[in-house]
């Protein structure tokens, strides 16, 4: 219950000391009256320039952490199978008699891979085709871009390779990548961002050996190999 002193705004004798009457000035020190201020807009204001400036110290980091990961504009297929038939290859080759899908995703790199096997008859020449996509979420891929073993480590690793040509108009950067001599076949590789599809094409068989089947045009094995990566690369972008 409030008293009356409190109500009429006196101030008893008995208060504790130190303690002012409410609206009373505080007592001087050194001559000078003590005064509280209240903080105003101005401290607030300097406070957020504090803090702005140790927002925009940490913009280079971030900037840095943002500019090493590899853009992706490619969505990942769990049945890359069914994403190309590699049509204009099959043309140029033979017809294809099975198709081996897998795929998997991890917190560095999400790939996705299909085997194609064409029919095989005695004496003539069979082949297999291959297709991996690889979508990078943290390293970029440009680095060693090329020099990784790629589908068939013994034929096409950088140093089995007997040449390297540039493809133009394929992603960033392509590449045609010639098998040597004992493995019969050449590796598409290209790069884009975050991305990486490689597509091989070996065949097998006796070819221009004792009247076998003559070999396949490779020039174009090769010109199908660009329409159908072409085509692969459309068919995934976002």
């Amino acid at each position: 219950m409030i008293s009356e002193p409190e109500l009429e705004g006196g101030w008893g004798a008995d208060r504790p000391a130190g303690q002012e009457r409410p609206g009373e000035a505080p007592p001087e020190e050194g001559g000078r009256a003590a005064v509280r201020r209240p903080r105003g807009p101005l401290v607030w204001a300097l406070a957020g320039a504090v803090l702005a400036s140790a927002g925009w110290a940490s913009v280079p980091e971030l900037r840095d952490r943002y500019a090493s990961t590899p853009r992706i504009a490619y969505r990942h297929a769990e049945n890359l199978c069914r994403e190309t038939g590699l049509d204009t290859l099959v043309k140029a080759t033979a017809p294809v008699m099975t198709r081996h899908p897998s795929h998997r995703k991890g917190p560095a790199v999400d790939w996705a891979h299909c085997e194609y096997f064409t029919e095989w008859e005695k004496g003539g020449t069979s082949y297999q085709m291959q297709v991996l996509v690889e979508l990078h979420k943290k390293a970029d891929p440009a680095v060693e871009f090329g020099q990784g073993p790629g589908l068939v480590p013994e034929a096409l690793s950088a140093a089995a390779a007997s040449e390297v040509a540039e493809v133009p108009g394929l992603g960033k950067r392509a590449v045609m990548v010639e098998a040597p001599a004992h493995i019969s076949g050449p590796r598409l590789k290209v790069l884009d961002g975050g991305a990486v599809f490689t597509l091989s094409v070996t065949w097998l068989g006796d070819v221009d050996k004792g009247g076998g089947t003559p070999g396949p045009d490779e020039d174009a094995v090769k010109a199908a190999m660009i329409e159908d990566m072409r085509a692969l690369i459309g068919g995934l972008r976002k």
